[in-house]
């Protein structure tokens, strides 16, 4: 491992434990910000912080009174409501679902904005779409509105977006694709998962990847708008004919950016 590499584990480690764990019934589900919990602790009905000695002794846990799905998505929500954009900016009134994993069962579902500061895991579907020229492929490459909450004004694959509660992957790259790109349906390649720590914000996501060979005279629309010319910078999706598609042994770095996206937490 590289001295740089090195630093940056210690710094996410330091970073890390600023974070309690969020447990519902013996399961890490998230990570809140020591900082944050203090917004929560004027909801008493909702939220307890026990410090028994038990497995999880400094934690964050629901109330045991609230037995149900239902019951937790709606007491988690009042909150949410009243902590407001002041503390959880960018509310959607969309849910994602709180799971130990991808195949357990929905433990309660939470506003996607308030997702990284309840430091749930997060599960989506981004899709690469490609033209083959010249026996190179060559990939569509979207440009994210600047008014976006996350990330705005960089780039990102051709169609992604994130697993809401009630849709299965396949459903959701399908609807992704009409909404962002007016495209047909993609075949899956894998998945990755990243992690990353800002503020009181503990961002855990498992991205399902997809793959879509489009014809040359393919050209993507943005939510119905026709595609503005490469040379128009703020055109929604940018054409990359001077880059292809994956990288190879050859290129430095290979093997240890193939270590890095299975490392990852992919369950």
């Amino acid at each position: 491992m590289s001295q740089n590499k090195t630093l940056l584990v210690l710094i996410f480690k330091d970073k890390q434990s600023e974070f309690l764990p969020f447990v519902i019934e013996g399961n890490v589900v998230g990570y809140i910000h020591n900082r944050f919990v203090e917004h929560l602790r004027g909801f008493s009905d909702v939220f307890v912080f026990p410090k028994d000695g038990g497995p999880f002794a400094d934690c964050v846990s629901l109330h045991p009174l609230l037995k149900t799905a239902d019951e937790r998505t709606s007491a988690i929500g009042y909150v949410i409501e009243h902590l407001g954009e002041e503390h959880i900016p960018g509310i959607r009134n969309e849910l994602y679902p709180v799971k130990s994993s991808f195949d357990k069962p929905v433990f309660f579902s939470l506003e996607r904005a308030a997702a990284p500061y309840f430091g749930i895991k997060v599960y989506g579907i981004h899709m690469n779409g490609y033209v083959e020229l010249d026996g190179e492929k060559h990939l569509w490459i979207g440009k994210r509105s600047h008014s976006k909450s996350t990330y705005p004004g960089m780039l990102d694959h051709l169609v992604a977006g994130g697993l809401p509660h009630g849709i299965d992957c396949q459903e959701n790259v399908v609807k992704e694709c009409e909404e962002e790109a007016g495209i047909p349906r993609a075949k899956p390649v894998g998945a990755v998962s990243y992690m990353d720590i800002d503020g009181y914000r503990y961002k855990r996501d498992v991205l399902f990847c997809y793959d879509l060979i489009l014809p040359e005279s393919f050209v993507p629309k943005n939510e119905g708008v026709p595609f503005k010319p490469i040379l128009e910078f703020y055109s929604p999706f940018l054409w990359c004919r001077d880059h292809p598609l994956y990288i190879s042994p050859e290129n430095h770095g290979y093997l240890n950016l193939l270590r890095s996206l299975r490392e990852g937490d992919c369950s």
